[in-house]
């Protein structure tokens, strides 16, 4: 038996945070929570924001735990959900807390930079599709909202990197994070800095960019001292937790699609080169990066999250339940055929999830949806028939064949979800592992460390370690 290599991956979704342990011996991995924490927002002044210095003190509450199993860690690296930043002056000093990307104060922006650069041409250079919070809506709006902020700005981090940078003290920018801004020449995967200064954006907020699997540095001093971690390495991973599902989704072909489904469902394929022509564009494709240099070709489609929500306000105002409860409730449905669109703004950020529901398939003719079990079939069925429309564009654009759709992430633990997936779409659907974006950050830290060649062998290795499950249409 060889010696264990040991790393911690940091995954941030959308409503948590948590830190897990990684332990890969003889070809096999296994995983072990050792600290979760809530990554709620925070609305004050009629914007919203993320809880920063909170979510950087529970980091280092992990840090802890993993020093006191004492076992000899190699690395750390974190990845999280993608577009948002934060600004630093001159000094190194963060200026402002960041936006949470639902914020409202980007609603407009896009018809405003459409007066800049036609939108079509913008998706030439970029190839990411339009999204009201993407990076380059936001940096147009932070002009407006936060002025003073602005102007003193000398660098921008994104998350995964403005925690790096608090752990190490060193700046950097992942390339597949850096794909998510709608900044990004999708071509060339360096900055576009003509389209920066076409916008009047700041050319010095930009650092050069690095590619995923790149170490970063060692932990400062003081985290050390305040941790009691030593010999660790902090390394710039598929940084984008999309990036790092992809990377732990142990794909069955070159034709296969993947679904990362979570807080957002991210339905696509992984390509050598990204695809930018008229089909692309009119089907809103986005072109993002991916572990070694390659392109993920994907549709965002709001996910999890209204479930989340439903769930939440049910809580609040009719008593508590589970999801296995909204589960149970939703097969029993009298109804079965309720539907929303998931892309409606009104399921963006609400404060009411249900009531939300309720209007949308009243507006719509459909009736009134009655119970847990009907709002959340509405939900399943405007999810998966997002997922049959965006197999079936992909399929238009590429000119290939899909044969199988590969699901990872937590809403695989939703087997109805997964059945109900196979049989809109018309796919078989494997699904496993849920740890994907964990696996992917994890086995990208375990190439940089030069334990294992390459990413093919690393998703083997995720394969030999965790079941899949199979569901036919």
């Amino acid at each position: 038996m060889s010696e264990a290599i040991y790393n911690l991956a940091f995954d941030f979704g959308a409503s948590s945070g948590r830190m897990v342990l990684c332990k890969y011996q003889d070809g096999k991995m296994e995983l072990e929570e050792l600290h979760r924490f809530p990554n709620d927002e925070v609305r004050i002044g009629g914007h919203i924001y993320w809880d920063l210095f909170r979510l950087y003190h529970e980091m280092k509450q992990g840090l802890k735990k993993a020093a006191a199993r004492k076992v000899p860690i190699q690395s750390l690296a974190v990845d999280t959900w993608g577009v948002d930043y934060g600004l630093f002056d001159k000094d190194g000093n963060l200026i402002g807390n960041p936006v949470n990307y639902r914020d409202s104060r980007t609603d407009g922006m896009m018809e405003e930079i459409a007066r800049v650069i036609p939108l079509e041409e913008l998706y030439n250079r970029t190839g990411l599709e339009f999204m009201y919070f993407n990076t380059i809506f936001q940096l147009y709006a932070e002009k407006g909202m936060r002025p003073v902020i602005y102007e003193n700005a000398s660098r921008l981090l994104f998350m995964p990197e403005l925690f790096g940078y608090f752990l190490t003290g060193i700046m950097y920018t992942e390339y597949t994070f850096a794909s998510t801004s709608q900044l990004l020449d999708a071509r060339k995967r360096q900055w576009d800095f003509a389209l920066i200064e076409k916008l009047g954006l700041k050319k010095e907020l930009f650092g050069d960019i690095v590619m995923p699997g790149t170490i970063i540095g060692d932990l400062l001093p003081e985290v050390v001292e305040e941790t009691g971690l030593l010999g660790v390495k902090v390394i710039a991973v598929g940084s984008h937790d999309t990036a790092s599902a992809v990377a732990g989704a142990p794909l069955e072909s070159d034709d296969a699609a993947f679904l990362s489904c979570g807080t957002w469902s991210l339905l696509g394929m992984v390509l050598d080169e990204p695809i930018l022509n008229e089909a692309s564009y009119k089907y809103n494709y986005t072109n993002e990066g991916s572990i070694e240099g390659k392109i993920q070709f994907l549709k965002n489609i709001n996910g999890l999250w209204i479930m989340q929500n439903l769930r939440k306000n049910w809580c609040q105002f009719e008593g508590e339940v589970s999801f296995p409860d909204i589960i149970r409730e939703a097969k029993a449905a009298k109804r079965q055929d309720f539907i929303i669109d998931p892309k409606d703004p009104r399921f963006t950020a609400p404060i009411n999830m249900m009531k939300e529901i309720v209007s949308y398939c009243q507006e719509k003719g459909q009736g009134t949806p009655e119970g847990l079990g009907e709002m959340a079939m509405a939900i399943y069925n405007g999810l998966t028939q997002e997922y049959k429309k965006s197999v079936e564009a992909m399929e238009d654009i590429t000119g290939k064949t899909i044969p199988c759709i590969n699901m990872v992430g937590g809403g695989i633990q939703d087997e109805l979800l997964c059945q109900l997936t196979a049989k809109a779409t018309g796919k078989k659907v494997v699904a496993g592992p849920i740890e994907g974006s964990v696996l992917g950050n994890s086995i990208m830290q375990l190439k940089a460390m030069g334990v294992i060649s390459s990413l093919e062998e690393g998703r083997q290795v995720i394969k030999n370690s965790f079941e899949q499950k199979v569901y036919l249409p």
